[in-house]
């Protein structure tokens, strides 16, 4: 007999294939920690347009992105699959730092792009914001954004293509100053715009593309990623705080503000508001000292939950229950696309196996099913050692309530009950070596079944790490 959330899912499914297709936006922050929208939690800014998403939609506290770092964060998101498999384990750089990490240079065209999918299902795809999975410093042959699927782009320094670059003020400057002021150099097309206000450019781009497809009676993809709370901060001139933290708030205010219009858009307009799904979430963790994770540990870089779990907000007609909170359902970004193909009626691409799984239901608040497979992370390969801790897991697993951290070679073991201990406070492995013997073995073939990089060489500032060295608990 099959289940109720099978016969719900595959209704679910009918529902959709029979009504036109749903547009999708995708907004995609960089750098935002898991406590930073004042709706999860920050006490210290306020997020208002995010927060009326959030109490007109479904928001996730157990979402979780698949690395801790920007380049393979947007590559798993963008594919459906482990960023592993592509050779994007940490941020794309210079050529030669790229090549010393033992990664790609850029992201392969051939890779199952979600908006290639959707480009060929028909939809109008834009990119407007950070890209950054190839074409910057000194690679300047990585192919355009267009040859990853999408109708029209717009970045910044780290893509190739139409670009804004970001001119920076503060008080007491006379005019504005460049800089990454090589990068026009990456794709015709650059144009300058103070960093303040440059989440609003990207929205400037994306609304005549959102206009022009809706009036075309076609349905459109976008992404919508926003740099702005990635350090160097730059808020308004009239809005500058002191000290790192107060810059961050002030930058992720003003960034909420000029989202408000892109949300105004389609919440003002009857047909984009019934059939446009929103989905707001972060890449990575919180920069040490600037956002915050909430009541997680670590930051950007590390495999704690501060640096992998997410904030995600999903919102729009589709969505089927609003001011909820869901707490239970375990799933990351790689869930994403199987489940936006699933739910736009798009044809897998042929040969492609996805890591991650359909959860149609659940991301549309109707059911709290979490992915069956468990979550493996692996860390970048130049961060064993940040943010003060000289030794970082190199491997993870989420399954189930449990969490599981150790080394390549499955020292160090670190298990955490997050049902109990979300802070992941208490290091239980020597009370359960059989779960700990369970998940070595599960992290270690995983990682071994993945392309490799050069991680177990990279240790500490490239030195060999000692042994055995983080006591239980660290």
């Amino acid at each position: 007999m099959k289940s109720f959330i099978t016969i719900l899912v595959s209704s679910l499914l009918q529902v959709f294939a029979q009504a036109a297709p749903p547009n999708v936006v995708l907004v995609f922050i960089d750098d935002m920690g898991w406590g930073d929208f004042s709706c999860f939690g920050n006490k210290a800014a306020q997020t208002p347009q995010i927060d009326r998403l959030a109490r007109e939609g479904v928001r996730f506290e157990q979402f979780y992105v698949n690395s801790p770092i920007c380049s393979p964060s947007r590559t798993a998101i963008s594919t459906g699959q482990y960023p592993q498999r592509w050779r994007i384990t940490s941020f794309l750089a210079h050529r030669d730092m790229n090549t010393q990490r033992g990664m790609a240079q850029w992201l392969d065209p051939k890779a199952p792009m979600l908006a290639r999918s959707l480009q060929q299902a028909g939809y109008a795809t834009g990119h407007f914001g950070k890209w950054h999975m190839g074409g910057q410093r000194d690679v300047a042959e990585a192919p355009a954004i267009a040859e990853y699927g999408f109708d029209a782009s717009l970045t910044n320094f780290e893509g190739m293509g139409p670009k804004l670059l970001p001119l920076t003020l503060k008080p007491g400057w006379t005019e504005p100053r460049r800089i990454w002021a090589d990068a026009e150099r990456l794709g015709q097309g650059a144009r300058w715009m103070l960093r303040s206000r440059i989440t609003g450019g990207f929205i400037d781009e994306a609304v005549p593309f959102i206009q022009k497809a809706a009036k075309a009676n076609k349905p459109f993809y976008i992404n919508l990623w926003p740099d702005d709370v990635h350090g160097p901060f730059w808020p308004p001139v009239d809005k500058w705080s002191d000290g790192k933290r107060g810059l961050y708030h002030s930058v992720l205010q003003e960034m909420d503000r000029q989202l408000g219009k892109l949300f105004g858009l389609i919440r003002d307009d009857p047909v984009l508001r019934a059939n446009t799904l929103v989905l707001v979430c972060s890449d990575n963790g919180p920069e040490h000292g600037a956002g915050s994770a909430g009541p997680f540990r670590g930051y950007k870089t590390h495999l704690y939950e501060g640096g992998v779990r997410s904030s995600l907000i999903v919102w729009g007609g589709p969505v089927a229950r609003r001011n909820h909170v869901n707490r239970d359902s375990v799933f990351s970004a790689i869930d994403l696309v199987p489940t936006l193909l699933d739910l736009t009626g798009t044809p897998r691409p042929e040969g492609v196996s996805f890591d991650g799984e359909s959860l149609p239901g659940t991301l549309l608040g109707q059911a709290s099913v979490s992915r069956k497979a468990p979550i493996f992370f692996r860390r970048p390969p130049d961060r064993d050692s940040f943010y003060g801790d000289d030794d970082l897991p190199d491997l993870a697993v989420r399954d189930g309530d449990w969490k599981f951290l150790c080394e390549f070679d499955g020292t160090e073991p670190e298990l955490y009950n997050l049902k109990t201990d979300r802070g992941e406070t208490t290091n239980l492995a020597e009370k359960h070596p059989g779960l700990v013997a369970k998940y070595t073995k599960a992290c270690i073939d995983w990682h071994q079944s993945m392309p490799r990089d050069n991680g177990p060489q990279l240790t500490g500032k490239y030195r060999r790490k000692p042994v055995n060295k983080r006591k239980p608990g660290k």
